[in-house]
C-alpha cells in the first residue's frame, strides 16, 4: 500500500486527498495554518471545502517533515507562485525516492518556467520522478464524488502507474500518459482562456461567442505546447480540450467567475474584495505571455488578457482589438 503525503489544504488539495483516501491510500497533510491543520484532524476543512466529509485516513500536521515521513506519493497543491518559496523552506523534508506530483496550474513569475521545472530545480528532483495530475477536475464536484477523470503524465511509465493506482477511487479514472510539457501548458493556460470566457459572458456574450474563445484558446495552447515539445494529442485529450472546457464553462470555476466580474466592469482589487481571493489565470497570465513571447509564438487572447490585467485595458477594448485582427487561414 502506498502512503502520500499532500502538501496544501487548499480546496484542490484538500479534494485529491480524499480520492487518494478514498483508493486506499492512507493520506498526512502539510498545512500552514494550525486552524485549518485542526479542522481536517476533525474530519472537515470548512475553510474551502466544507460539505466533505473528511475519510478517516486523512490526518493533517504543520510540520513538513511529520508529513513527509514514511511517504513514497508527495503531492504540491500549493499556489504555483508559491512553490519555489515553499520548496526552499521545506522541500529537503521531501524523501529522496518518493513520486513528486504537481497539483498545480501555473507558470512562474520572472523565469517562466512550469511546475516540474521549479521542483527540479529547488527541489532537486529528478525529473523521472516528477509526475503531472491534471484534467476537468473542479474540486467542488469531486469532494461530492461526481465521477471524473485527469491524465496522470511523468516521463516514467512506472512513477505514472504508481499514481494512477493510488488515486484510482470508485468516482475518480485516472489515465497515464508520459507528455509532462503538454500536460503542465494545458494545465496553465486553460485558466487564462476561462477569463476571457468569463469577461465575454460578463459583457452579455452568448454561447457562439465562447465557443469561439475556447476554439481559438485550444489554438493558442497548442502552438504554445507543440513548441516547447508538447505531443499534439495531449491537447485533444483531458487536459487539454477536456480541462478547458470544465474551466470556462462551470459557475465552479475561478478563473471563469472572475472573468465575469471583469466583463461586467469591476476592478480586479474589486473582484478580490468580493471573492476574498485571486484567480490563478490572474497571476501566471503575464508569465504566460512572456514564455509565448520567448519563444516566438502567436497567442493573441492570452496577449489581450495579459493587457487588461497589467495595462487597464477594459473588456470591450479587448474584444474589439481580437475581432479586428488580420484575417487569417483557421490552421495558421
Amino acid at each position: 500500500m502506498s502512503r502520500a503525503a499532500v502538501y496544501g489544504t487548499g480546496s484542490w488539495g484538500t479534494a485529491f486527498a480524499s480520492v487518494l483516501a478514498d483508493a486506499g491510500t492512507p493520506v498526512t497533510m502539510w498545512g500552514r495554518r494550525e486552524e485549518v491543520v485542526a479542522q481536517i484532524n476533525d474530519g472537515v476543512n470548512r475553510d474551502y471545502l466544507p460539505e466533505l466529509r473528511l475519510p478517516s485516513t486523512i490526518r493533517a500536521t504543520t510540520d513538513p517533515a511529520e508529513a513527509a515521513s514514511g511517504a513514497d506519493i508527495v503531492v504540491l497543491a500549493v499556489p504555483s507562485q508559491t512553490l519555489r518559496a515553499n520548496l526552499s523552506a521545506w522541500g529537503s523534508a521531501l524523501p529522496a525516492s518518493a513520486a513528486v506530483v504537481s497539483l498545480m496550474k501555473g507558470v512562474e513569475l520572472g523565469t517562466t518556467k512550469r511546475m516540474s521545472e521549479v521542483i527540479a530545480e529547488v527541489g532537486g528532483v529528478e525529473t523521472e520522478r516528477i509526475v503531472i495530475v491534471s484534467g476537468p477536475n473542479l474540486a467542488r464536484e469531486i469532494a461530492v464524488k461526481q465521477p471524473a477523470a485527469s491524465v496522470v503524465a511523468s516521463s516514467s511509465a512506472s512513477m505514472a502507474e504508481l499514481v494512477a493506482a493510488a488515486c484510482a477511487a470508485p468516482y475518480f479514472r485516472p489515465y497515464t500518459a508520459s507528455d509532462v510539457v503538454g500536460t503542465e501548458i494545458c494545465g496553465a493556460v486553460k485558466n487564462v482562456i476561462a477569463l476571457a470566457v468569463g469577461m465575454a459572458e460578463g459583457l452579455g456574450m452568448g454561447d457562439n461567442s465562447k465557443a469561439s474563445i475556447i476554439t481559438r484558446g485550444l489554438a493558442e495552447t497548442m502552438r504554445l505546447g507543440t513548441a516547447l515539445g508538447g505531443d499534439a494529442v495531449t491537447f485533444a485529450g483531458l487536459a487539454g480540450v477536456g480541462d478547458l472546457i470544465a474551466t470556462c464553462m462551470s459557475p465552479l470555476s475561478r478563473n471563469h467567475s472572475f472573468g465575469v466580474r471583469l466583463g461586467q466592469g469591476m476592478a480586479i482589487s474589486e473582484v478580490v474584495a468580493v471573492t476574498k481571493q485571486t484567480a490563478e489565470g490572474v497571476k501566471s497570465c503575464t508569465s504566460i505571455h512572456d514564455l509565448a513571447r520567448n519563444n516566438g509564438v502567436d497567442v493573441p487572447i492570452i496577449e489581450q488578457v495579459d493587457a487588461m490585467i497589467q495595462h487597464d485595458r477594459t473588456a470591450p477594448e479587448v474584444v474589439a482589438a481580437l475581432l479586428s485582427r488580420p484575417r487569417k487561414a483557421e490552421s495558421a
